[in-house]
């Protein structure tokens, strides 16, 4: 027997089904949005992040668009082998700019922010105080340092006298030169640093690697002042590099990296 249908009371109406939006269209904005929130990182494009933001690529181009579209003086001295301080102090701060550019794009395209991979979880102010306590632990251990290497291994010391040592004669000079040294070299290099660790413990064989290969590059780097301030260079970069691992955070090598270059800046401009 077939059931009776229940029919609605008379002067009601039937429910009405759930109204469904129509999904929105996508916008190439929206496209690029989700793109850049997407935190996909193959070890192929950690490893090419890590290589631009190593400080040689991007140096060479800034390097080029001045040389090409200046009429900046880019050598003097006798010979004419001297970089200008205008020209090093212009390409090491652009090499700066680009350089925190690329890192705010990279961390984007992992998903990521400039606040967990440098600052971390630590309070800015201790580790701030942190770094300044470091600066004459810092000075101290390199003044040891390069006695020993000139005691033990005299045949390192290649560069007689440091070529940057002319930027520090004359006070504006040496104020100059201090603002470089605090920008490119403990903002910038620290901030590199970090990253390059970082992405290393991701997705390139772990941090230790990192800091092996980041280390020797480094000192490398830091070639032109001769083969003792390599071996000095590098062992202060791997500190730095243990401290950023150890506490997760770039601030107190920044502080401490960028405390010793203008202290040492300042010795040799009083010592003259």
């Amino acid at each position: 027997m077939t059931p009776a249908l229940a029919l609605p009371p008379a002067g009601t109406e039937p429910p009405s089904a759930p109204v469904v939006a129509p999904p929105e269209a996508a916008t190439p904005l929206s496209v690029i949005t989700t793109i850049l929130r997407r935190p996909i990182l193959p070890a192929w494009m950690a490893a090419l992040q890590v290589v631009m933001v190593c400080g040689i690529p991007t140096g060479v181009v800034v390097m080029m668009a001045i040389m090409l579209g200046t009429n900046m003086p880019i050598f003097e001295g006798e010979n004419y082998t001297e970089y200008t301080l205008e020209f090093f102090a212009i390409q090491s701060l652009l090499d700066t700019a680009l350089i925190a550019l690329l890192l705010r794009v990279f961390l984007m395209l992992s998903g990521e922010t400039s606040r967990d991979v440098f600052l971390g979880v630590r309070p800015a102010g201790r580790e701030i105080v942190r770094g300044f306590l470091l600066v004459p632990v810092m000075v101290i251990g390199v003044a040891g340092l390069s006695l020993l290497l000139r005691w033990i291994a005299p045949w390192t010391h290649t560069v007689p006298v440091n070529p940057f040592e002319r930027f520090m004669q004359h006070p504006i000079d040496a104020t100059v030169f201090i603002i470089v040294v605090v920008l490119a070299g403990g903002i910038r290099e620290e901030l590199q640093r970090g990253f390059i660790l970082h992405r290393f413990e991701q997705k390139l064989g772990g941090w230790k690697l990192g800091l092996l290969v980041y280390t020797a590059v480094f000192g490398l780097l830091h070639l032109i002042q001769g083969v003792d301030a390599v071996i000095i260079v590098a062992t202060l970069g791997l500190c730095w590099g243990l401290m950023y691992v150890r506490r997760r955070s770039a601030v107190a090598g920044i502080v401490s990296h960028a405390g010793f270059d203008a202290a040492q800046v300042l010795l040799v401009f009083f010592a003259r």
